[in-house]
Formats: C-alpha cells, structure tokens, sequence
C-alpha cells in the first residue's frame, strides 16, 4: 500500500543541514497496523505527516497505492488524500466555528454522498462515541478528551483506507484509551490500516508492528 525509499527532511541552520529525517525507508502493506515510538524530537509526527500528504521530505519517494506522491499536482494530492486518508490529531484539529455535527461531517462533505446519507454517518459516529448530547455544542464548550473523541469520530466518518493517529489517547483518561485502542483494533480486523505515534508501550502493542525511530532514523 505504501512505499516509502529514502526519506530525508531537513532544516537549513546557521548554514548547515539540520535532518528531522534521515534515510528512511519503510513498506507498508494494506491491512497493516503500525506503531511508531520513540523519544519527542525523534521524526515520528514528521513522518506521519509525510506519509498523511500534510508535509514533503527534502529527498526521496513516496508510493501510495501504487501512484507517485511527489510527482503529483496539489489538487489530485487532495483528493487521494480525502478519499482515502483519516487522520488524528494530537491537537485536535478542530474548526472552532464549526459544532460537533458539522466537525464530523465536513470529510463527508468533500465525497460524493448525498445530504441524507451524511446525516445517518454522522448520527451513527455520534452514537458510536456517545456524544449524541454534545452535537450542538463548539469545541471550545468541550473538555480536552471531548476534543479528542470528535477528532476520532470525524477521521473514522469517511470510511479512510488508512488512518494515522498522532497520540490517539494523549488527552483520554484511561478507560477512554482503552476503548479507542479496542476500536482501532476492531477497524484493522475490518481491513483499515493503521499507523500510529504513541508513547505509550500498552498502545503500541496493539500494533502488528513496532518501529523505532531515534535522531531521524529507523532503528
């Protein structure tokens, strides 16, 4: 599914290259369940990045279902990446002006789904995380782990093929976690891929596999 040969990113200081990314060569495959760890500074959330269209390397190649990341134009990037790509954020990401209902269905709105189709995605996303009390309010009125859920909920409305998740459970309380964890689980037994940055060595064995990066590079 992804073909990632020789990634560098690196920053010009003071004259000098400074590398967030370092050679980075890695395969993924479809149905594949990743976890990346390593100390903060290390490449993870750059990595991800990358691989979720958000930023580019300096150098290298980036194969996503068999198409040429870097060789595309802006706008045929964007559709690969709303059709295909759900993603979770550490800081939530949310659209301040937008309610929880209309957060979880903007990625709905970019598919081809009518009206009534994206109202009965975004009452089951609702249920599903028991946020259906909460659809009218703003993320501001949200606590931190609210934040975090309709995050979740809103990568997950589009049905992604692949979905990263930066820190999936930073802001959850335990229980939280656990169950988010478990609904990752569930999604990759259902044939989603999943590529994940944690901290956390509990969340990470829920991975097939884990990857760890040091100074930029894979260890």
């Amino acid at each position: 599914m992804i073909q990632l040969k020789h990634l560098f990113k690196w920053y010009n200081v003071g004259g000098t290259r400074s590398f967030v990314l370092k050679d980075v060569s890695l395969d993924i495959a479809e149905g594949d369940f990743i976890s990346i760890m390593g100390p903060s500074g290390s490449g993870k959330s750059t990595l991800l990045n990358i691989i979720g269209m958000l930023d580019e390397p300096d150098e290298g190649e980036y194969i996503f279902m068999d198409e040429n990341v870097l060789e595309m134009k802006a706008k045929k990037r964007t559709q690969l990446y709303q059709s295909h790509i759900g993603y979770v954020f550490q800081a939530y990401h949310l659209l301040d002006e937008l309610t929880v209902y209309e957060n979880i269905e903007t990625p709905l709105i970019y598919k081809d789904i009518s009206s009534k189709e994206r109202k009965a995605i975004v009452a089951d996303m609702l249920d599903r995380f028991g946020i259906v009390g909460k659809k009218d309010l703003f993320p501001a009125q949200l606590s931190g782990g609210q934040q975090q859920i309709v995050g979740i909920a809103r990568a997950l409305a589009g049905s992604p093929k692949l979905l990263l998740a930066d820190e999936p459970t930073g802001n959850l309380n335990s229980k939280q976690g656990e169950e988010i964890m478990d609904l990752f689980k569930q999604l990759n037994e259902d044939g989603v891929t999943i590529i994940q940055v944690t901290h956390s060595e509990k969340n990470a064995e829920y991975g097939k596999r884990i990857i760890n990066m040091l100074d930029g590079q894979l260890k």
